[in-house]
C-alpha cells in the first residue's frame, strides 16, 4: 500500500532537522536523487551542497530521493506504486527535473533501478514531453559521462556551483517561453559546462577505444569542465541532520582538489586546482556545529595540506567539540592534528602509501616515504593511538614481482615499528586493484589480468596472516573489473550496461560480453594507443593531452621524474592560465 511506503518516508523526515519544503506553484520542481541508500546518501556532502544551493533560489523547489532498501523496493514493485520522495512524498515522475548524482560506477546499476521504480522510461531516446528532464553530475558525469549518455538527457560537467545558477536561470526562461524539452536540451547545450549527448554523433574506429564524438548542429565542439574559484561564495557544510546516516557528523569542506599529482588519481587531475577556503568561512560553518553539538566532520582531499590547520584544532577542541578527517598525508601531518584527533576518540589513524616499494611510489608519484609512515605513526603512538589502516593498490602500471614482495615488506616492517613502540593494536591493508580512469595519466594503461591481481591477493594475505595481528581486506577484483569497463567505456558500453541489468546487474556484465564476443579482460587489460580518440576526448578539463602523455612516459623512464605539486603562478597543466 502507498500509504505504507508514505508513512516511512514521513517517520524518517521527523528525525530531521534543516529540510526545505515549499508549497506547489512558481517554483521548478527538482527531485536530487542519491543512487544509494538513504544511511549512505546523506552522509555524501556534495548532496548537502547542491541541495541548500536549489532550494535558496526563488525559482526552485528542491527535494531527495534515494534508492530504497531491498525489502522497500519489493512493496514498491508489488504495490505498483513510484518511488517518492522525501519531502512531501511525491512520485519522482512527476517533478520537472530528475537529477542523479554520480560518485561511482556500480551505482549506474542503480540508477537504472531507480528508474524503473520511478516508472521513468530508461532510454532518453523514448522519453517524451511528458517526461521530465533527466540529468546527472558528479565526479563520474564529469570524468566520463558515455556510459551513462543513453539514459541521461543532460550532464553536468565539473562543479555545481559553477554550473547550476546559469543551469536553472537558462531551463526556467526556456521552460517559460514555451520550449519544448528538445528546444531546452539545445539551448542547455550552449551552456559552459552542459554536455547533452542527444546534440553529438558517435563514430568508432576499428580500434574499439577509438572513439569519436562530434556535435551536430551549433553544440559546442569542446565542453569546459567548469569549477568554483572562490569556494567562500558558497557554503559547504551539512544542510539536514539525521542520526540516520553512516557519518553522523556535521561536515564540513575546508578545501577542494589536490595538486599532488599522483599518476592514478581521477579527483586529483578534475578538481583542479587546488584551492581552500578560508579559516574566517570555516569558523562561520562551526556555529552549525556547536548549535547541534555535533563532532565536525573535516572534508578535503588531504586535511593535513590546509595551510592553518593547526590553529583550526585549536579552535574546534577550545569551542568543545570533537572532530575527525576524511584523509591526510603521512608527509604533511602534524602532531596538533593527530593530537586533535585522538582527543575526539579516533582509534585508527589511516594512511595511504599506495605502494609498498620505493620504486613504484615513484612511478605514480605519491612522494610518501617509509620515513613519513613511520613519522605519522609515531605521532599516533605519542597520541595514544593504537590501531592503523593502510590503502593499498595492486596491479599499477609496471608493477613486478618484487613490488608485491615490497608490500608485505613494508606491512611487516610498520608492525614491527608498532609493537617496539608499545602499540599493541591492529595494522589494516585495505587492498584494491589499480583500475585506469579517464583524465589521467594512467588512462592509456591496461589493467592487470584478473589472474595476477587474485595471485597477488593471495600471495599478501598468505605472507602476512601468520603475523599476530595483520589484516587484510579487499574488494572484489570481479568488481573492479566492472567498474573499469564502465570507467573507461563509450557510448556502446551503455548497452552492455542495460542489458547486464535486465539480466541481474553487475555479476551479469560477463556474460553479456560474452553474447557480444568479448570479454572483460579484453576491453580493460589491453593498452590503449597515444593517439586513439578517447570517449572523453570532448571534454576539456583545463589541462593538454599532451601533458598527460608527458607525465605518462615520465612513469615509464627507469628512475621516474618526480612530478612536484601545484604551486602559486604555476602553468604547467594549462589549468590555471
Amino acid at each position: 500500500m502507498s500509504w505504507r511506503l508514505k508513512e516511512q518516508l514521513k517517520n524518517m523526515l521527523a528525525e530531521e532537522s534543516g529540510y526545505y519544503i515549499y508549497h506547489a506553484g512558481g517554483r521548478t520542481r527538482v527531485a536530487l536523487l542519491y543512487p544509494n541508500s538513504y544511511f549512505v546518501g546523506m552522509s555524501n556532502l556534495g548532496l548537502h551542497i547542491i541541495y541548500r544551493l536549489l532550494n535558496q533560489r526563488e525559482d526552485t523547489a528542491c527535494e531527495r530521493g534515494f534508492l530504497p532498501e531491498k525489502r522497500q523496493q519489493e512493496e514498491y514493485v508489488k504495490h505498483k506504486v513510484q518511488l517518492m520522495t522525501m519531502e512531501t512524498q511525491s512520485a519522482v515522475s512527476s517533478f520537472d527535473i530528475v537529477a542523479f548524482m554520480m560518485s561511482f560506477e556500480m551505482d549506474y546499476f542503480n540508477i537504472l533501478r531507480m528508474m524503473e521504480l520511478s516508472k521513468i522510461k530508461p532510454l532518453a531516446a523514448e522519453r517524451t514531453e511528458m517526461d521530465p528532464l533527466v540529468i546527472a553530475g558528479g565526479p563520474c558525469a564529469t570524468f566520463n559521462p558515455e556510459p551513462m549518455s543513453p539514459f541521461i538527457d543532460v550532464f553536468v560537467i565539473g562543479e555545481g556551483e559553477a554550473v547550476m545558477p546559469s543551469f536553472m536561470a537558462a531551463y526556467n526562461k526556456a521552460k517559460g517561453e514555451g520550449r519544448s524539452k528538445a528546444e531546452i536540451m539545445a539551448i542547455l547545450a550552449k551552456l559552459p559546462g552542459v554536455y547533452v549527448p542527444s546534440c553529438y554523433e558517435v563514430a568508432y574506429g576499428e580500434d574499439r577505444f577509438d572513439t569519436t564524438v562530434k556535435p551536430l548542429g551549433d553544440a559546442p565542439e569542446k565542453i569546459c569542465r567548469q569549477w568554483q574559484e572562490n569556494l567562500d561564495e558558497y557554503p559547504g557544510e551539512t544542510a539536514i541532520y539525521t542520526e540516520n546516516t553512516e557519518f553522523n557528523l556535521h561536515l564540513v569542506e575546508i578545501a577542494r582538489g589536490c595538486g599532488r599529482h599522483c599518476r592514478f588519481c581521477m579527483a586529483g587531475y578534475c578538481f583542479r586546482r587546488p584551492r581552500n577556503r578560508s579559516l574566517e568561512a570555516i569558523e562561520k560553518m562551526l556555529v552549525a556545529a556547536r548549535e547541534k553539538g555535533r563532532r565536525v566532520g573535516l572534508m578535503g582531499a588531504a586535511i593535513s595540506d590546509y595551510p592553518e590547520i593547526d590553529q583550526l584544532c585549536r579552535e574546534i577542541l577550545g569551542d568543545g567539540l570533537s572532530m575527525s578527517v576524511a584523509s591526510f598525508r603521512a608527509d604533511s601531518v602534524t602532531q596538533e592534528l593527530v593530537d586533535s584527533l585522538a582527543a575526539s576518540g579516533l582509534k585508527t589513524l589511516t594512511m595511504a602509501p599506495e605502494a609498498g616499494s620505493t620504486r613504484m611510489r615513484a612511478v605514480i608519484n605519491k612522494g610518501i616515504e617509509e620515513d613519513h609512515l613511520l613519522n605519522a605513526m609515531s605521532m599516533g603512538i605519542k597520541a595514544g593511538i593504537r590501531n592503523f589502516r593502510l590503502y593499498i593498490m595492486i596491479g599499477l602500471p609496471g608493477e613486478e614481482a618484487e613490488d608485491i614482495h615490497g608490500i608485505i615488506d613494508m606491512a611487516l616492517r610498520l608492525k614491527d615499528f608498532m609493537e617496539e613502540k608499545g602499540a599493541t593494536g591492529r595494522l589494516t591493508l585495505s587492498i584494491n586493484p589499480f583500475i585506469p580512469k579517464p583524465f589521467t595519466p594512467f588512462q592509456w594503461s591496461p589493467m592487470a589480468s584478473l589472474k595476477y591481481i587474485q595471485g597477488a591477493l593471495k600471495d599478501i594475505t598468505n605472507a602476512l596472516k601468520k603475523r599476530h595481528n595483520i589484516e587484510v581486506i579487499a574488494e572484489s577484483p570481479r568488481d573492479a573489473y566492472v567498474q573499469a569497463v564502465l570507467a573507461r567505456g563509450n557510448r556502446e558500453t551503455g548497452q552492455y550496461l542495460w542489458e547486464a541489468y535486465e539480466n541481474g546487474g553487475s555479476k551479469a556484465m560477463k556474460s553479456v560480453l560474452k553474447s557480444h564476443k568479448l570479454t572483460m579482460e579484453e576491453l580493460v587489460s589491453q593498452p590503449v594507443s597515444l593517439e586513439a580518440y578517447l570517449p572523453w576526448d570532448m571534454l576539456d578539463m583545463g589541462f593538454t593531452k599532451e601533458y598527460l602523455k608527458k607525465e605518462f612516459l615520465e612513469s615509464q623512464q627507469e628512475l621516474p621524474k618526480h612530478t612536484i605539486q601545484c604551486f602559486d603562478g604555476c602553468k604547467r597543466c594549462g589549468v590555471c592560465k
